[in-house]
């Protein structure tokens, strides 16, 4: 009779280590890239997120979301300091236009999100960080002009703009202010520092209703499982953001910005390849 093959050892795949420390410096140097530019550095987190850290597509995004709301609510007092209150309330209407999409936005996004493969949604992923590039070296590269809009054809841009914003942020787990700046920009005619302020107030509810519809997935679970996870990199992209604004204008723009959108393209490649 002749033996019976041996058997080889199972191969045991463990988890990557979620070490706190490392969790913040990496949530610190991505940070301080996007404070550079005037950003949360949520859109630089993600790959991170699934590439470093491990995470699967839809429990990344449920982390990246929940720490854009804390970068986000930090963000929001300093904000008031160098653009007042009494600069932003005269633009109210803005800040409802834009809000009656993206709240639909962020909920229709959350659910998509929730209900794709994991394979579709990294593929989405990558494609959206290859859009943010793109949003990225058109705004700070090139000139936003006003559209010239008015009346009810500004009104229903605003809501069509807003809607697909909240749908982007809501996949990413982003608050969107790479792409809401411009937008308040183009349709409304703003000031660029007014613009950074209403995106804030626009990005907070528009949030809250994406987080609030993954909270009833499974997934998020994620949060209570990597509590420490969570908190140590948030608290490193509350400082990386708060340097990268006090080094604001550091680097010229000119060198910095192509550089972070090739990042990002590098990241969406490596998150298509997890697809």
């Amino acid at each position: 009779m002749s033996a019976s093959p041996v058997k080889k050892p199972t191969q045991v795949l463990r988890p990557p280590r979620r070490n706190g420390w490392v969790a913040a410096g990496a949530g610190a140097a991505v940070g301080l890239l996007g404070g550079m530019i005037g950003l949360g550095g949520a859109e630089f987190r993600l790959p991170l997120l699934i590439g470093l850290f491990g995470f699967l597509a839809l429990q990344a995004v449920i982390l990246n979301k929940a720490m854009s709301l804390l970068v986000v609510a930090t963000a929001l007092p300093a904000r008031l300091i160098a653009v007042p209150l009494d600069q932003i309330t005269p633009h109210w209407p803005i800040i409802v236009n834009l809000l009656a999409g993206s709240l639909l936005g962020a909920y229709l996004g959350a659910t998509w999100a929730t209900r794709m493969r994991s394979r579709t949604l990294y593929r989405v992923l990558a494609a959206l960080l290859i859009l943010i590039a793109a949003a990225l070296l058109a705004t700070h590269l090139g000139h936003v002009q006003p559209a010239g809009l008015d009346g009810p054809a500004q009104v229903i841009a605003g809501i069509l703009a807003g809607a697909a914003i909240g749908v982007v942020a809501a996949l990413m787990g982003v608050a969107g202010g790479e792409l809401l700046i411009p937008t308040i920009v183009l349709l409304y005619s703003a000031d660029i520092k007014v613009a950074g302020s209403l995106s804030l107030a626009v990005s907070l509810p528009t949030m809250l209703v994406a987080f609030a519809r993954y909270s009833q997935d499974k997934s998020f679970t994620v949060l209570g499982h990597n509590r420490s996870f969570l908190l140590a990199m948030a608290t490193g992209s509350v400082i990386g953001t708060v340097a990268g604004g006090a080094l604001l204008g550091v680097v010229p723009t000119q060198v910095l910005v192509p550089l972070l959108a090739a990042l990002l393209i590098i990241s969406a490649r490596k998150v298509w390849q997890h697809g």
